[in-house]
Order: structure tokens, then C-alpha cells, then sequence
């Protein structure tokens, strides 16, 4: 089994070396390097797209200093949605990017990729929680459908975010 220990975000543009400052959006990268990933983040003034070798990226916003922390729902119900995406194959982006949401919070783990029969590409993704493995298809939402997404999970599984 893989394991990645992603960093925070940096706070600094990996391009541009300019502070990322609360309220502001910026994007986040991973990258193999050697045998670790690595994170970087940009700023909007430095972001150029994603890099041909980048492993995932997404757009966040560096979270003012007003000492309101969000917090994600229990393990268990954000596992139980889960299953109900992945049972419905109604909303494969919302579910492959709350694979990456679990993975990045140490709730599912990574455990390679493959193809389907059809020669779709799968991330493969297990949950010590229930001991279940997951093959979820691989998607690419675009800008606008990653912000719908991220705000229709932050609205539906984090406490006091809306």
C-alpha cells in the first residue's frame, strides 16, 4: 500500500515567491518527485495550468485569520455519501473528487490505478474504516464544475461553512 503525506499549503507562490494572503484564491499542485510527492501552490498571477506530470490539482482559498474554523461532518457519514455516489454512478466528478477530499484527509488510502475493460482509467481507493475497496473512475471537471462541486461538498459535509 502507497502512502502520501501531502504538506499544508505553503502560504508562498512556488512561482512567483509572493505571500498568498487570506481571502485570496491560489492553486495547488502534486508532483512525483523522485519518490515522494510534492506540493506546490501558486497564486493566481503565477498559475499557468497544471504541469503535463502533475498527479492532481485544485483551487482552494486561504482561509481568513478570524479563528472561525469549518470542520469536515464524522468519518462515517462522509463515508456513507461516499458509497451512496458510488452506488448511484449519477455524479462520478462529485465522487472522484470526494475520493481525492478522503485520501487528503487520511480517510481513504491510495492504492494505484487501473483500467477498466473499457479502457477507462480507475483510481483504486481503500477505507480501514470498513475494509472496503473502491475503484473509482478517474474525471476531469472542468474550472467551473470543480468550484460547483467543492461548494456543494463544503455546503453538505462541513459544519458551520455556510
Amino acid at each position: 500500500m502507497l502512502e502520501f503525506h501531502i504538506k499544508k499549503a505553503t502560504r508562498l507562490c512556488h512561482k512567483t515567491g509572493e505571500t498568498l494572503e487570506p481571502g485570496h484564491s491560489f492553486y495547488s499542485v502534486l508532483i512525483a518527485e523522485a519518490d515522494e510527492v510534492v506540493r506546490h501552490d501558486y497564486s493566481l498571477a503565477g498559475w499557468e495550468g497544471a504541469p503535463d506530470d502533475a498527479l492532481a490539482w485544485w483551487q482552494s482559498e486561504v482561509p481568513e485569520e478570524d479563528g472561525v474554523k469549518v470542520t469536515l461532518a464524522p468519518d462515517e457519514v462522509v463515508l456513507q455519501y461516499f458509497q451512496k455516489l458510488m452506488e448511484s454512478n449519477e455524479h462520478p466528478n462529485m465522487a472522484f473528487v470526494l475520493a481525492l477530499l478522503m485520501i487528503r484527509k487520511r480517510m481513504m488510502s491510495f492504492e494505484g490505478n487501473e483500467q477498466d475493460e473499457a479502457g477507462n482509467e480507475l483510481m483504486i481507493i481503500s477505507s480501514s474504516k470498513n475494509e472496503q475497496e473502491y475503484k473509482v473512475p478517474v474525471a476531469y471537471p472542468d474550472a467551473q464544475e470543480v468550484d460547483k462541486i467543492q461548494d456543494q461538498l463544503v455546503a453538505m459535509l462541513y459544519k458551520d461553512a455556510a
